[in-house]
């Protein structure tokens, strides 16, 4: 997975169809998805309950870009190995989910996947400051975590922040939450590069009619571009 820079479009399968997750996987591949991102949910870090490592497994199949896994689970070390078998491409955690995110890091390293550290739009960039030698991805939330369809909230100042600290260190500075084509410019702008979206990706299309898919990832991707 070469790194670069150029805006990524990471459509969030919480927003897809249940009941046909890997048409829908390929179908948004198929219309320009860069990433696929699997948020995964516990009921206890956050207010919801989505996949576990089996179904993750099962999305694996029908994925051929990147598997991009957001952890919103907390204790997350016990359940890394196991998102690592299920083909985890990237694999997130967020610095609030425990008290040695550091050792967390290194574990999702050690297990031959990409490191990600999300921040909660209550935390600041700061807390990822002694973290981005041990980084691959920085998840900043633009939406209190646990649901899809919320408001995005202006994370912009954080997000420049970061790309300062990141410095010329090969880091993703994803965005998660309330994207769409009046926010992503804003983001982007700010030096954010994968951008993750749900409903907006998802809205007006099917499997059976995926071209609303193109056509939504198209307008997220040529905003952010024009910031």
């Amino acid at each position: 997975m070469p790194f670069d820079r150029s805006i990524k479009i990471a459509p969030s399968i919480l927003s897809a169809d249940f009941a046909d997750f890997g048409r829908e996987i390929r179908a948004i591949e198929a219309q320009g998805a860069d990433w696929v991102h699997v948020d995964v949910m516990d009921g206890h870090f956050v207010p919801n309950l989505t996949f576990g490592p089996p179904a993750v497994k099962a999305f694996r199949r029908h994925v051929k870009t990147v598997m991009d896994v957001h952890l919103m689970i907390a204790p997350v070390d016990p359940y890394i190995d196991a998102y690592a078998d299920a083909g985890a491409d990237i694999l997130t955690a967020h610095v609030e989910a425990g008290p040695h995110i550091h050792r967390t890091l290194q574990a999702i390293r050690a297990a031959g996947m990409k490191a990600g550290v999300a921040l909660n739009p209550g935390t600041p960039a700061e807390a990822v400051a002694e973290l981005l030698d041990l980084a691959d991805l920085v998840c900043v939330m633009t939406v209190n975590p646990g649901f899809g369809g919320q408001k995005f909230l202006d994370m912009t100042a954080k997000v420049r922040r970061l790309r300062e600290m990141i410095g010329d260190r090969e880091i993703h500075i994803e965005i998660d939450g309330g994207v769409d084509p009046t926010t992503a410019p804003l983001v982007a702008a700010a030096g954010a590069d994968v951008l993750v979206a749900g409903s907006a990706v998802f809205r007006g299309g099917s499997v059976d009619d995926p071209a609303p898919y193109g056509a939504n990832i198209a307008a997220i991707r040529a905003a952010a571009q024009g910031a």
